[in-house]
């Protein structure tokens, strides 16, 4: 049984977050933040093997939601992020008890990306599991068309235009915006549809870059056959955090595709789950 709470309420949208808590009393707690290239999901698109497999271990688990590009541009959705942590410190006590000092961030692919973001964070947590994450949001690989996608069938823009909203929106489904990330992979123009390259230097946001001694511990974990997000985006990050001397690991999963973790049969992931499992316990 979860809870749901509002963590934030901004320009008339509620962000929730969603809580699966465990019996253990004073547990960890992992924040989980969700993918989808900042353009879709939802709070609720956890994997529920996972939340059982972390619940079982002794986590409690919070599952957050934040506004979704393009109608909120990068800067304020990570300022989403940096509010759910605000809240967790500050509000979530009054809820339910937990361990102040093992708050896990986790997230997977665009939520990767947010997860190492929470790293340069003022208000850090103790951990970050990035799961085929990215660290550099300038790189070609976001900025001009991907043979991959582009043999998928072809968005044009007015499609993609249509389904963007008037307002700003903190959850919604695949079916209904994947085809605006399509777009953006098969042109090239992710980083104008999220935000605005122009007024907004994009090296703030690019975590490879801002790796300091102060970057908490680190699992980094990424199939070294990912379509969408190169496997050399997690190899960058571990050589950045091994360069600053940062507790870090890097679970590599040979032959594995984006979202290899939905498999959680695959004797791979197992595997990738009790290294996972093992690096929390020397938090």
């Amino acid at each position: 049984m979860s809870n749901t709470f509002t963590y934030k309420q901004i320009n008339d949208v509620e962000i929730k977050a969603e809580l699966f808590p465990t019996e253990q009393k004073a547990a960890p707690l992992i924040v989980y933040i969700h993918g989808g290239g900042l353009i879709w999901g939802t709070r609720k698109d956890i994997n529920k093997e996972q939340v059982e497999l972390f619940i079982n271990n002794g986590y409690h688990v919070l599952s957050i939601a934040y506004r979704l590009a393009p109608e909120t541009k990068l800067p304020e959705i990570v300022n989403d992020i940096r509010d759910s942590l605000e809240w967790v410190k500050e509000e979530l006590p009054k809820h339910i008890d937990y361990n102040h000092n093992k708050v896990i961030v986790i997230g997977n692919s665009a939520g990767g990306y947010l997860a190492l973001m929470t790293g340069t964070f003022e208000n850090k947590p103790n951990a970050i599991i990035s799961f085929y994450g990215y660290g550099n949001i300038l790189g070609e690989w976001y900025s001009t068309p991907s043979d991959y996608f582009n043999t998928m069938p072809k968005v044009n823009e007015a499609l993609a235009n249509q389904l963007i909203r008037k307002n700003e929106v903190a959850e919604a489904p695949i079916t209904a915006r994947y085809a605006i990330y399509l777009y953006c992979r098969q042109q090239g123009v992710w980083p104008e549809f999220v935000t605005d390259p122009a007024s907004t230097d994009l090296s703030q946001y690019c975590p490879v870059n801002l790796v300091d001694n102060s970057f908490p511990p680190t699992l980094l974990l990424h199939g070294d056959a990912d379509e969408d997000v190169p496997y050399d985006e997690s190899v960058k990050m571990q050589e950045a955090l091994e360069q600053h001397q940062v507790k870090n690991k890097l679970v590599t999963i040979p032959n594995g595709k984006h979202q290899f973790d939905e498999n959680m049969s695959n004797p791979a992931v197992i595997a990738a789950f009790n290294e996972i499992l093992e690096f929390l316990k020397e938090i």
